[in-house]
Formats: structure tokens, C-alpha cells, sequence
């Protein structure tokens, strides 16, 4: 008998219920499930972070603080898409050589 552990199972008369994480059996599920909601999560936050520095980059009125503040946002916003952007496809990558279901 294979021990499921933090499986989610409820029979409610004739009906069985099964949680999320009822498929997870190895550490690659785990991996999946986990980059599958941290991807979308990433680029949701560097929306914010673009939508930050296009605002400090238009109201900073000629100060060269807040222009060279917003192009940093900007800067650190594009970075960040580049890392997100290779992190999808260097753990697609991993999955497919290691036999894991892709994301």
C-alpha cells in the first residue's frame, strides 16, 4: 500500500472528494505544482514593478532623482523579465530531461 502524504480525500456518502494535492506522488509533481503558480505570481509582480517606474519616470517633472529612480525601476523591471523569461524555460527544460510532467 502506497502512503499518500498531505492527500486530501472526503467520501460523502457514495461521492469521494479528492483534494489538489491528491496527485502529488514525487518531488517533480511538487516542483511543477509549485512553478506552475510562482511564474504567473512573478510576472504579476513585474507588472506592478513597470507600472511603478513608468509612474515616478512621468511625474518626476525634470528632477533627476526620481528620473534616474523610475529608469532604475524600469531597469530592475526588465531584468526581472529576463530572469522570469529563462526560468520558464530552464525548468521546462529540467522537466523534460528528467522525465518530469511539464508546466
Amino acid at each position: 500500500m502506497k502512503i499518500k502524504l498531505l492527500t486530501q480525500n472526503l467520501t460523502v456518502g457514495d461521492q469521494a472528494i479528492t483534494g489538489p494535492l491528491d496527485s502529488i506522488n514525487t518531488v517533480g509533481d511538487v516542483v511543477n505544482r509549485l512553478t506552475s503558480f510562482l511564474i504567473p505570481l512573478a510576472g504579476i509582480i513585474l507588472i506592478f514593478v513597470f507600472i511603478w517606474g513608468g509612474f515616478d519616470f512621468l511625474t518626476s517633472q525634470g528632477s533627476p532623482e526620481k528620473i534616474k529612480s523610475g529608469g532604475a525601476k524600469i531597469t530592475a523591471g526588465l531584468i526581472g523579465f529576463i530572469l522570469l523569461v529563462l526560468a520558464y524555460f530552464i525548468t521546462n527544460l529540467l522537466a523534460k530531461i528528467f522525465g518530469f510532467n511539464g508546466i
